[in-house]
C-alpha cells in the first residue's frame, strides 16, 4: 500500500492543480496505480483530464455520505490513473460539513475502502485553509507543497506549515511535509534564482531537486484535457514532472521504510528475463 498525498497551498496560482494532474500522470507512467481526488470546487483537475461530470457522482456526494467513494471513481485516458471528480456543488460542502459529527474525517473514512487498490492517492486541495483542505490534510500521510518562484512565494508558506503542525498535533500525527516543489521557475530572471536559493536555504532537503519551469505546454495542456506528459512528452514541462514523479516515488519509499518499489514495467521485464 502506498501513501495518500495532499497537494496543498493556501495561495492560488502556484501550479497546484497542474502539479496534481501532471504528477498523477507521471506516477501512472511509472506503472503505478494512481487515484486523483479533485477536492477543489473549481473542478480544474477534472476538466484538465478531459472529464465532465455534471450528471455523474462526485466527491461532493462522497463527503456527504450519499455514496461510497468507489462509486464515484472514473477511469481517465491515462492507463493506471483514476479520478474522483468535482463539481461546483462542492463549494456548498464547506458550509454543510461544519454541522456534521466527525466532519474532519469524512474523506479519510471513505478512503479506507480503496487504499489497498492504489499505489498512491493524490488529493488536489482548494486554495484555502477551509473545511475541504482540512479533510484533505486529515486523510493524508504527506503534503506536497507547490511554491511559485515569485516575490510573495514565502508569504503564505509559514501559515500553511503552522496549520500542518497543528493538524499533526491535534488530529493526524502521521502527517508530514513530503516535499516542497518549486514551480514557474525561470532561470533567465534573477528573481526566480533568488527565490529558489532562499527556499532551499530555509528548508533544505525538504525541497525537491526538480523545478517546474514556466512552460507554455503546461498552460496549454488542460484545454486539451491532457496532462503535459500526454500533450507534449518532449517538452521541458513534461520532463520536469517526470523527474518530480521519480522523486516522489523515492520519498514514498523512504516513508514506508523500504527500497524503491519497481515499476510495473520493470516487474514485467524481470518476469520476461526469467
Amino acid at each position: 500500500m502506498g501513501l495518500t498525498i495532499a497537494v496543498a497551498n493556501q495561495k492560488g496560482g502556484v501550479g497546484k492543480t497542474a502539479t496534481a494532474i501532471n504528477l498523477s500522470s507521471a506516477l501512472a507512467l511509472e506503472k503505478r496505480r494512481v487515484l486523483l481526488i479533485d477536492l477543489d470546487a473549481q473542478g480544474s483537475a477534472t476538466s484538465g483530464l478531459g472529464l465532465r461530470c455534471e450528471t455523474a457522482a462526485s466527491v461532493y456526494d462522497v463527503l456527504l455520505g450519499r455514496i461510497r467513494l468507489d462509486e464515484a471513481i472514473l477511469a481517465t485516458a491515462t492507463p493506471g490513473l483514476d479520478l474522483v471528480p468535482a463539481t461546483r456543488e462542492l463549494a456548498g460542502a464547506e458550509v454543510e460539513l461544519v454541522s456534521m459529527a466527525d466532519r474532519h474525517w469524512k474523506l479519510r473514512d471513505q478512503l479506507a475502502s480503496v487504499k489497498g487498490s492504489y499505489d498512491c492517492i493524490l488529493i488536489d486541495s482548494p486554495p484555502a485553509l477551509g473545511m475541504l483542505t482540512l479533510n484533505a490534510l486529515c486523510a493524508a500521510d504527506g503534503v506536497l507543497i507547490p511554491l511559485q518562484c515569485e516575490f510573495y512565494a514565502l508569504e503564505g508558506l509559514g501559515a500553511l506549515l503552522g496549520t500542518i503542525d497543528r493538524i499533526r498535533t491535534a488530529l493526524n500525527p502521521s502527517l508530514e511535509v513530503l516535499g516542497i516543489l518549486l514551480t514557474m521557475y525561470d532561470a533567465r530572471t534573477s528573481l526566480s534564482r533568488h527565490v529558489a536559493r532562499e527556499v532551499r536555504a530555509h528548508f533544505g532537503d525538504k525541497v525537491l531537486n526538480a523545478m517546474v519551469p514556466r512552460n507554455v505546454r503546461i498552460s496549454e495542456s488542460p484545454s486539451h484535457g491532457l496532462s503535459v506528459i500526454a500533450y507534449d512528452p518532449t517538452s521541458a514541462g513534461a520532463a520536469a514532472y517526470r523527474q518530480v514523479g521519480r522523486e516522489v516515488l523515492a520519498a514514498i519509499s523512504r516513508r514506508l521504510g523500504h527500497t524503491p518499489i519497481p515499476g510495473r514495467r520493470e516487474e514485467e521485464n524481470e518476469t520476461a528475463a526469467r
